[in-house]
């Protein structure tokens, strides 16, 4: 049976203790009812027990059995296949979850027999001599020099075990009888310290509790892909989308099985973040990314460009540095090179070793190697360059890197036979390239910038301060004909704010002068422990704010999600705490400060300022949602964002869903709902729509894509395209506002923008409009219009 066709998709994040199966089973009718025509799961392998996002994968080979197990999908399918709906399913080939050694029966086996498992070629692991560990495998566990001494042995189960705390490990044949340390020294793994640099497999990023696999291996496809197979086989699912393809030791390979897989009509999308004007390599058998791209598109074009220069001169006062296009390429440099040589040491090593194993050059200095490897890392501008399109690219960063640093000369040349052997040392260049790109820029510097958050974000360039209206209108013009059916976005598990959350923050580009006084003012009421992590914090507090003049300590959890968000921050930007080495003292006195931000002056003038840029906050959250909803591509609705929502960086984002609600606000919409607290007009648009996706679905993937653009005082306030049939005259019409604060003052004037022939209803307001239609009765009852002919 041929799969069912994909014209929008919900993301669920399952897990256990909040929304199993059988939950998702439940809402199916509401999801069907608000358009959606796929359901799209979160991982549903097991995973590492009490697991709230599933990534943590410890069996690959079964369906999770705390989620409802193989029954269960087989129901969900069932139901959402009866209402003419489908699944979506994320699979996870790059990694397993090894942090627990007893839940993953793979790891156990290859702890317990070393190479003589039969999985150990399942895993990348080093066992060489020279590995740092004696050959052995080294298992970062320790967190003290007293841990060895808390060693013990557990003989309460079937088999004797070594035991640190709460891990237990295997003991391998023949090596029982002696105390715990001289047991532990005959393993074929050595638990070492976690700060030592020692890990013996390559892992996701630096997550040592992931464990990555070796796909490129036949064996290991077919036993982490049999479930997947059988789904398919029995018409299960509808598409996939693959996690960190990028992590893989031949991305383009694996596609082209997975694809083989699936077969040709499946949907299959990958997690893929593209660099500033990265293309999307066009020869992988794949129909898109999962969106994040498209994300910096629809917010980008609600940007204003004025505020740009207060916002960097504030950036540059408060904080020391104008998180501009010249501070985020030195940075982005110098991080890059501070990860490969502390949290990627252990992978820049075998990377260093692998260079020189196939440049033929074992004599040669190991650090010159190592620092001529490490520099060319840190100016590749992409995760991985080694995608068709990006033919050349290493040559020239190597060039400029030669250019930069004469006497470096001699170990490039070795890195450059390495690299044009295309064997061992090129693969793992181009894995250790992403792990690098993605700690230094996503996981750091986006932590660090503070001009205006909400242009950080996964897929975003924050040197870029806004998209102009004929960037906006190419880009959605080359998605409709390159990729129709790329998944298209605003919020997913990963970002680092909602949607909404960020929608309100590019506000502050509107009234940059206003909020550069605001800060200047708070900062001198209540001064924080450091400026740069102020303003990043203040602007984020903005965002999640309430906006109905409640206090934050009325808002059930919300300080302390505060807190917590807080904390990450200024962990993850690792300039005076981090995860490794956390200061107490300085986050003591950013948490001192947060209280005295919510509950002192700051936090009632802060309110003031939310409340009065609210309607602003909402235009700007419904133009987003609705140009994403009906642009090239297959929107995607992360749970929960048919309402405002409010979530930070995960796990905030990962929150249980009050679907009940929302289906009784479904069902209670009459007509054309007002901008206010409740979302009601936020959901209004989502349903119609995806409704108008589901009536007209001609018109959207595979439709045609045109600009349109307004006349008058204010015509770039105007951002409007028109969708239709290929080959036929355009059937829809999207319009929103941008820049809504002048408008406040000066209304629209004399702003329109002329219809192509025919009668226009608007969908979200009944009213009808022919040949011009001026701006201030388009937008007579909401910031929007979706108009059909």
């Amino acid at each position: 049976m041929r799969p069912t066709t994909v014209r929008s998709s919900y993301r669920l994040q399952l897990r256990p203790d909040a929304l199993t199966f059988a939950d998702a089973t439940a809402i199916a009718e509401y999801l069907q009812q608000l358009g959606i025509s796929h359901v799209y799961l979160s991982p549903v392998m097991t995973a590492a027990r009490g697991s709230t996002h599933g990534y943590d994968i410890t069996d690959p080979t079964t369906v999770s059995a705390a989620l409802g197990g193989p029954a269960g999908l087989k129901a969900l399918a069932d139901e959402v296949r009866s209402r003419g709906m489908g699944l979506i399913v994320d699979l996870v080939p790059n990694h397993v979850g090894v942090g627990d050694p007893q839940q993953n029966r793979w790891w156990w086996d290859v702890l317990r027999l070393g190479p003589e498992s039969k999985f150990a070629h399942y895993f990348d692991i080093d066992w060489s001599p020279s590995n740092g560990a004696g050959g052995r495998l080294a298992l970062p566990v320790l967190h003290s020099e007293n841990d060895p001494a808390a060693l013990t042995v557990d003989r309460s189960g079937s088999e004797p075990m070594l035991a640190l705390h709460d891990l237990r490990f295997p003991i391998a044949p023949d090596t029982d009888g002696d105390n715990a340390l001289r047991i532990h020294d005959k393993q074929h793994y050595r638990l070492v310290s976690w700060k030592a640099g020692l890990c013996g497999y390559r892992r996701y990023f630096a997550v040592n509790g992931l464990a990555a696999l070796r796909q490129e291996d036949p064996e290991v496809f077919e036993a982490t892909h049999r479930e997947l197979a059988a789904w398919c086989e029995h018409d299960l699912i509808d598409g996939v989308r693959v996690d960190h393809p990028d992590g893989l030791a031949d991305p383009a390979g694996y596609l082209t099985r997975l694809r083989r897989l699936i077969g040709p009509h499946r949907l299959l999308l990958v997690e893929k973040i593209l660099a500033n004007r990265e293309p999307l390599d066009p020869t992988l058998p794949i129909d898109g990314t999962t969106g994040y791209e498209s994300l910096a598109d629809f917010g980008g074009v609600l940007i204003d460009p004025a505020g740009e220069p207060t916002l960097t001169e504030l950036s540059r006062r408060v904080a020391g540095h104008g998180s501009d296009r010249i501070w985020l390429g030195e940075k982005e440099h110098r991080i890059k090179r501070a990860v490969a040589e502390s949290i990627l040491a252990p992978e820049v090593r075998r990377l260093v070793a692998a260079v020189k194993r196939d440049a033929r050059a074992e004599h040669f200095d190991t650090m010159a190697v190592t620092n001529a490897t490490i520099e060319v890392l840190a100016f590749v501008p992409v995760s991985r360059a080694d995608y068709a399109p990006l033919a050349g690219m290493i040559g020239a960063v190597v060039a400029e890197v030669e250019r930069r640093n004469g006497e470096l000369q001699a170990p490039l040349s070795i890195l450059v036979a390495a690299l044009a052997a295309g064997g061992e040392a090129m693969v793992r260049f181009c894995q250790v390239s992403s792990a690098v790109t993605a700690k230094a820029v996503e996981d750091t510097i986006f932590y660090r910038a503070a001009r205006l958050v909400s242009l950080q974000e996964v897929g975003g360039n924050p040197a870029r301060f806004g998209h102009s209206l004929n960037e906006f209108h190419l880009a959605n013009a080359a998605r409709a004909v390159r990729w129709p059916a790329t998944m298209t976005t605003l919020s997913t598990h990963d970002t680092k704010r909602g949607e909404d959350v960020r929608a309100r923050i590019g506000v502050l580009s509107q009234v940059a002068p206003a909020w550069a006084r605001a800060v200047t003012s708070w900062l001198e009421t209540t001064p924080a422990p450091d400026g740069a992590t102020a303003l990043f914090l203040l602007q984020n507090m903005f965002g999640v704010w309430p906006a109905d003049g409640r206090p934050v300590s009325s808002v059930h959890g919300l300080r302390d999600r505060l807190h917590r968000f807080a904390e990450k921050a200024v962990r993850e930007a690792g300039e005076h705490s981090s995860w490794e080495d956390p200061d107490t003292e300085f986050e003591a006195a950013v948490h001192t400060w947060v209280d005295a931000v919510i509950d002192g002056p700051v936090g009632r003038q802060l309110t003031d300022f939310v409340h009065d840029l609210a309607p602003h906050a909402w235009s700007d959250a419904l133009a987003q949602k609705l140009l994403q909803l009906c642009a090239p591509g297959i929107p995607d609705v992360y749970q929960g964002c048919e309402l405002w929502e409010d979530s930070l960086v995960d796990p905030d984002n990962r929150r249980p869903v009050d679907f009940g609600a929302r289906a009784g606000l479904l069902h209670a919409l009459t007509g054309t709902p007002g901008l206010d607290v409740t979302g009601a007009a936020k959901m209004w648009i989502v349903a119609y729509a995806l409704w108008l996706r589901r009536e007209r679905p001609d018109c959207f993937v595979g439709g045609t894509y045109t600009p349109l653009f307004g006349t008058g005082d204010h015509a770039g306030k105007l951002v409007a395209y028109a969708r239709g049939r290929a080959g036929s005259e355009p059937e829809v019409i999207v319009a929103a506002t941008r820049y809504s604060v002048g408008l406040a003052d000066s209304g629209w004037g004399d702003t329109a923008v002329d219809l192509p022939p025919g009668n226009w209803t608007d969908r979200l307001t009944g009213h009808t409009f022919t040949g011009r239609a001026r701006m201030e009765k388009l937008f007579a009852r909401l910031p929007v219009a979706l108009l059909v002919r």
